[in-house]
């Protein structure tokens, strides 16, 4: 009967003197630490294109030009775009690749979100 029962949290509490859990006054937080939420998208002059190379005839739509944005954010708006375009996908080596012929597609979201886009290639 005790083996289906859910254990409870102790925290933090319990472990007793082995850590310090009250947050001392001398500690400061990292000033140089710059916290940016928002993507400047103006910045940015993206070029989408269809691609066939190297993969079997398989179409793709090839987003470049981020530059030096960090890949966890080129990450996040690959997933928005897969999403919207209900296809896969994915980033690599500062890329995005998305499944299939969505060019156009993938042009007016891209503008919805405020970046420069070309189109590029045929």
């Amino acid at each position: 009967m005790g083996k289906n029962k859910p254990q409870t949290h102790k925290g933090l509490e319990s472990l007793g003197s082995l850590f310090n859990v009250e947050p001392s006054e001398e500690q400061e937080p990292d000033q140089d630490f710059e916290e940016t939420d928002e993507i400047e998208a103006g910045n940015f002059d993206l070029r989408v294109q269809l691609d066939k190379r190297s993969r079997n005839g398989k179409a793709v739509t090839l987003v470049t030009g981020f530059g030096d944005l960090h890949p966890d954010d080129i990450d996040d708006l690959a997933k928005m775009l897969k999403s919207k375009c209900g296809v896969g996908g994915g980033a690599k080596n500062g890329e995005i690749l998305i499944q299939g012929d969505h060019v156009n597609k993938v042009m007016d979201l891209l503008k919805k979100e405020g970046f420069k886009v070309k189109r590029s290639g045929g």
